[in-house]
């Protein structure tokens, strides 16, 4: 990890706002440690809950003057812009249909935005958010996670310096078991097609696998045929999807996910095979990369080891050997939109590697790829371009 780009450019931390992620939640103290772990952020404001007397609680548990503990995202958003010393990072981690406002509000508030997946609900929300991003050059970072993790950046840094030839096939798979029992989930909203989104399994998880496929290849998803649906008897919710997919360059995959599989637990893997060799990558083993060139002994990477290249090296914090893991790779993305941010407002050109992180195009292409599946398998499971 290099060093402090945000002190060394501004001279102090960042001003950070949190909207949602209050009690009880397990990814809004992730946001928040992330946030923490590299010394970029000071957090000064929050809106953690839609009740009042929740909010100020819960604001004044994690440190928050009481009077920057706000009782709605929006006026939070509003009364911090009024602020010499307003917040000027937003970090949204709430119900997936309010993610599209609160952004939008944000970025028309002048302020640099951190948002959980998926990025909208809609198709029409993603297009106009990522165009409303390209218009005033504010930086976007969207948590896919995953992408954070050092050796899923080799896996990265690999395919772009041509270790593995073109790529000809893509396997990504995401499987759980946290909803392998029939009847409702923990969040209630996730249940609400209208809050949650028009499928949940593809919400919740098929956009990291989604995300994960685009980011080690840097290719595209044109075309998918797929099924989505339910596999636990009388849920109206979708607890499972499988697609067949055609990627750029001629490249073709396969997709699977689900959170119906009883006793699994974070089941995130992907194999990308070229024409020189393929590379493995499990997140349950996140401290191991296996590369299977053609015609040579397979061969074991490790964070910080032999044979690491710059973007992997920028994820890792300490010495080969020592494991590192989820909050992390969180914590990547939050340093690389801090780097980001610091820079543009220094007036400075970023890091080209800090720029890696997941942004408002990716969530689009994540919407994108959504919305297709689940036209798709409303047609039988015909191909549908993205």
């Amino acid at each position: 990890m290099p060093d402090n780009t945000v002190l060394r450019l501004l001279g102090r931390r960042l001003r950070l706002a949190v909207i949602g992620g209050g009690p009880g939640s397990f990814i809004g103290a992730m946001h928040r440690q992330a946030a923490r772990l590299d010394d970029r952020y000071e957090l000064v404001a929050c809106a953690l809950s839609s009740d009042p007397e929740r909010a100020l609680s819960a604001g004044l548990g994690i440190g928050v003057v009481p009077d920057r503990c706000y009782p709605s995202g929006q006026s939070l958003i509003e009364a911090e812009a009024q602020r010499a010393d307003g917040a000027e990072v937003v970090a949204i981690m709430t119900p997936n249909d309010s993610h599209f406002g609160f952004a939008m509000s944000a970025l028309s508030h002048g302020m640099d935005v951190i948002c959980d997946k998926p990025m909208t609900n809609t198709l029409e929300e993603a297009q106009a958010l990522y165009q409303r991003v390209q218009d005033t050059g504010l930086v976007f970072c969207l948590t896919h996670n995953y992408t954070g993790y050092p050796l899923v950046r080799q896996a990265r840094a690999m395919v772009t310096d041509g270790q593995l030839g073109q790529i000809r096939l893509v396997q990504v798979e995401y499987v759980q078991g946290g909803r392998a029992k029939a009847g409702p989930g923990r969040r209630a909203w996730k249940e609400d097609p209208i809050r949650g989104g028009p499928s949940l399994v593809l919400a919740d998880i098929g956009t990291h696998a989604h995300n994960l496929l685009r980011f080690m290849t840097a290719l595209e998803v044109n075309q998918v045929a797929a099924e989505v649906g339910s596999i636990v008897p009388d849920r109206l919710t979708h607890d499972y999807a499988g697609a067949m997919l055609r990627l750029s360059d001629g490249a073709r995959g396969s997709f699977w996910v689900t959170q119906a599989a009883a006793g699994v637990e974070n089941g995130l893997r992907i194999r990308v095979s070229g024409s020189l060799g393929s590379l493995e990558w499990q997140q349950e083993h996140p401290q191991v990369l296996h590369f299977k060139p053609l015609d040579a002994p397979v061969q074991v990477r490790t964070p910080n080891g032999p044979g690491t290249l710059p973007l992997a090296a920028r994820a890792s914090r300490i010495v080969a050997g020592h494991p590192e893991g989820f909050h992390e790779a969180f914590a990547n993305l939050y340093t690389d939109a801090a780097d980001t941010v610091a820079a543009r407002r220094g007036g400075q050109t970023a890091d080209p590697l800090s720029l890696q992180f997941p942004n408002a195009y990716d969530g689009l292409q994540g919407i994108r790829f959504v919305t297709a599946a689940v036209t798709s398998s409303n047609n039988q499971g015909a191909w549908t371009h993205l």
